[in-house]
């Protein structure tokens, strides 16, 4: 009798196994045959966490802008969950040299593209073997697989796909199903893209993402993504350029990796790539900023994304079935984990000796600037558990950031440091660092993005140690002093904090006037562009002083000086011509297929999250009957179809409503389609001909092209702080250049501009052609028309969000340029 009692407990661990259903039995049709809805999805992993509770944990992290939930599933050996906590202590420890862990962590991220829909298919047969055939691979790891890290985007896709589709499906690449519109589901619901958002978290998935991903940082990181419908899948290794930063461990784990998938392709004869295309730079990728936190990070690309519906006829006239695309991002979902589960120990030594104390060139960053700025900069050093101070004073000797020399800076008790002995210490070298070095030209996104120029402020890099306390003193506000008897008060304008309060006072009803001249009053000293709010101005608001009393409250950066008088110590009075109303503009912008989605999400994004004031959206689809005459400005984002989207009827609509008193901010690709309108002023530079006649080899195309390109460099242009698009900066601006398209300065409205001397980047790369091609170009400006006013921006001071200096100009181009 006790042998047939030990026998059936033996099995009994087996016959649970058995029981749990596989993701078609749960969800009633073959996985493959349909695109899952998110909902469905999570009640899959519902039902897995509450099947196998001790295997298996599900936790939400945070919701999406549409209210979607955002879930991990930790999955692991029974032991192990038991003891999750203890074990995320124990591996955290290991960043600090101590503890003792056994665990590998393997972290899968699925579906951050929403029409890269496959993924989140796989994620569901992985876990489920993980769970029953694989469950020896969880003995001494715990893998943590977020199964949808853009819900809203998938749902987008699955739904439009699940509207147009045939029935069952039509592999015709012809046919609807594989042409999605538009609005596609590759971004979130602002229109980004959240594989590009890890360092920068502007959008709350990826913010809401990275506290817990901080709190385990894995060994292992994959991002599953999908490319075109005729490339074979992608995996680690990955190409060159590697950051330097990269360790000779990471790289030769990537190969084991890589060679292990490659055991299982080769099996099924399935065709593969290795080492092209997607390299190992960027920091805000779903590999890269994992790598630069310890992890093996690596891409997945699996060849399908928003074309391939349920199945599709490939170039060479194969048919490529959402089965197999799962059948691929599958194995190597499972390949990881086995080679993770092999390995635990080297990761764990491997991890450690990345967290040592690094030789890096320089021992502290040292910040100064415009408090709202270093404020931040600070916010997101927060996000990223970054550690930071605040300087003592003194100064600081070091690379200067704005002459791109050895030099010296006076440092405050508001300046900001940032030391790279920490844990993050790597990252910040990554971020903050003047120039990345490029072992490779050829590279798959921008090559520039230092925190410093980011943020537009002053800094120095420094091997030397700098003193620094934790916290860095504020000045008061006039909050609570706001009253009836002031005769007005004053705020610099220097910062998007300066604009959001603006935003505030004028959805408020609060009139605001702005001086266009310098001027000093009661002893203290404005520049162009400063708000002046006047009791005299707001003597028929409902409550003057309760309104600024709760948007002071809720705006503490803001340090308003009380002005006693109208009468300046000098400048212009405020009652000059030279102080005019701050415009409570309506804003219209133009959506649909001229335009670039993510052009078009950064602006609605800034909109909506950031200045928090109205916009209308106008789709192209009946653009032609909008009456203009209802906004005050209309913003055309970059793209790429306004060439032939800007035809002589709607040019003409648009020339009339500017003439009329509008206000038209182009941007990027828009300027193309104005430009061949000579009402415009804004012209195409002339490119100087090429005498000489010379041939290039076959296979040297790639790198002969890139002569003429600019993948993302920092460039110093020269501003015009006269000119009402510049008020706030000083006499130079770092610019995210992006391209080379280029445009002859403007007569007398140049505000920002490239010269001869400034064609070469102090960051990043730039083609020897593209380089001589911007010498004395525009950068931002604005040209009258009749009543209105045309705003040209070339480069885009709204790039994915984080180019947080550049926000201003586009505030300046609402509220100042008149």
């Amino acid at each position: 009798m006790k042998t047939v009692l030990r026998a059936l407990l033996l099995l009994f661990p087996f016959f649970l196994l058995s029981q749990l259903q596989s993701p078609s039995q749960f969800l009633g049709y073959g996985l493959g045959s349909q695109f899952t809805r998110h909902h469905q999805v999570l009640d899959y992993y519902e039902y897995l966490a509450s099947a196998a509770p001790d295997r298996l944990v599900l936790k939400d992290y945070g919701t999406t802008n549409e209210r979607r939930r955002l879930v991990l599933a930790y999955v692991s050996a029974a032991g192990n969950i038991s003891n999750l906590e203890a074990i995320r202590q124990e591996h955290l420890k290991n960043t600090e040299g101590q503890g003792t862990p056994e665990k590998a962590v393997v972290w899968l991220s699925y579906n951050v593209h929403g029409n890269e829909s496959v993924s989140t298919e796989a994620s569901m047969q992985t876990v489920y073997e993980l769970l029953t055939q694989k469950s020896h691979y969880l003995d001494n790891t715990v893998v943590i697989i977020d199964p949808c890290v853009n819900p809203d985007g998938r749902d987008r896709y699955v739904n439009w796909y699940n509207q147009h589709k045939n029935t069952p499906y039509q592999v015709d690449p012809y046919s609807k199903e594989h042409h999605e519109g538009w609005w596609s589901g590759r971004s979130n619901h602002y229109m980004f893209d959240l594989n590009r958002d890890w360092a920068w978290l502007t959008q709350v998935e990826s913010q809401q993402r990275l506290k817990v991903y901080n709190q385990w940082l894995p060994h292992v990181h994959v991002d599953f993504h999908e490319q075109g419908v005729d490339n074979p899948y992608y995996f680690a290794p990955a190409a060159e350029p590697y950051h330097e930063v990269i360790t000779d461990f990471q790289r030769e784990f990537q190969k084991t990796i890589g060679k292990n998938h490659a055991k299982y392709f080769d099996q099924n004869g399935w065709l593969y790539f290795t080492k092209e295309i997607f390299d190992l730079l960027y920091p805000s990728y779903g590999d890269t900023y994992p790598t630069y936190n310890g992890a093996i990070g690596m891409t997945y690309e699996q060849g399908g994304s928003g074309r391939a519906g349920l199945g599709i006829i490939t170039g060479i006239g194969d048919t490529l079935t959402l089965k197999d695309r799962i059948a691929h991002h599958h194995t190597t979902g499972l390949s990881t984990i086995e080679v993770a589960h092999q390995n635990a120990q080297g990761l764990n030594t491997e991890f450690r000796k990345f967290y040592e104390n690094k030789d890096f060139k320089y021992a502290n960053y040292v910040l100064n600037g415009n408090s709202d700025k270093v404020n931040a900069l600070a916010r997101l050093l927060d996000r990223h558990a970054i550690e930071y101070g605040f300087a003592n004073g003194g100064s600081v000797k070091g690379f200067d950031y704005a002459t791109g020399k050895m030099g010296s800076m006076k440092i405050t008790e508001g300046s900001l440091v940032v030391p790279t002995d920490q844990t993050k210490g790597t990252l910040v070298k990554v971020l903050f660092e003047p120039e990345a070095k490029l072992s490779d030209s050829v590279t798959y996104d921008i090559t520039a993005w230092s925190l410093p120029y980011a943020y537009g402020l002053n800094a120095v890099a420094t091997a030397g140690s700098v003193a620094m306390n934790g916290a860095a003193k504020r000045t008061a506000s006039a909050a609570g002093k706001v009253n009836a008897t002031n005769y007005g008060y004053i705020a610099n304008w220097n910062s998007l904090a300066d604009a959001k309060f603006l935003a505030a006072l004028l959805e408020q009803g609060v009139r605001v006037r702005k001086a266009h001249k310098p001027f000093a009053v009661d002893g203290a000293s404005f520049d162009r562009g400063s708000l002046i709010i006047l009791l005299g101005d707001n003597k028929h608001h409902r409550d003057f002083v309760g309104t600024m009393t709760s948007l002071l409250d809720a705006h503490p950066e803001m340090d308003l000086h009380i002005a006693t008088t109208g009468f300046v110590d000098n400048g212009k009075d405020f009652g000059s011509r030279h102080v005019d109303m701050v415009s409570k503009v309506k804003v219209a912008m133009l959506a649909g297929e001229p335009t670039s989605t993510l052009r078009f999400g950064e602006i609605w994004h800034f909109f909506e999250q950031q200045l928090h004031y109205p916009l209308s959206i106008l789709d192209e689809s009946y653009f032609d009957r909008v009456d203009l005459s209802r906004y005050d400005v209309l913003i055309l984002p970059g793209g790429y179809g306004y060439k032939e989207y800007m035809n002589e009827q709607r040019s003409k609509k648009i020339k009339d409503w500017v003439r009329a008193g509008g206000k038209l901010i182009a941007m990027g690709g828009a300027i193309d389609g104005l430009a061949k309108d000579e009402s415009f002023a804004i012209k195409p530079k002339t490119a100087e001909k090429d005498t000489t006649l010379t041939l290039d080899p076959y296979d040297g195309t790639e790198r002969e092209r890139i002569k003429h390109q600019i993948t993302g460099a920092i460039l110093k242009t020269t501003v015009d702080a006269t000119h009402p698009l510049a008020y706030g900066y000083g006499d130079h601006y770092f610019t995210l250049k992006l391209g080379s398209r280029a445009f002859d300065w403007l007569d007398g409205g140049s505000a920002v501009y490239l010269t001869a001397g400034q064609n070469e980047p102090v960051s990043g790369f730039a083609g020897s052609e593209a380089t001589k091609k911007i010498a004395n170009t525009l950068v931002f400006g604005s040209q009258s028309m009749g009543s209105g006013q045309v705003v040209y921006m070339v480069d885009n001071p709204l790039f994915r969000g984080f180019w947080e200096n550049g926000k201003l100009f586009f505030a300046n181009a609402l509220f100042m340029v008149d």
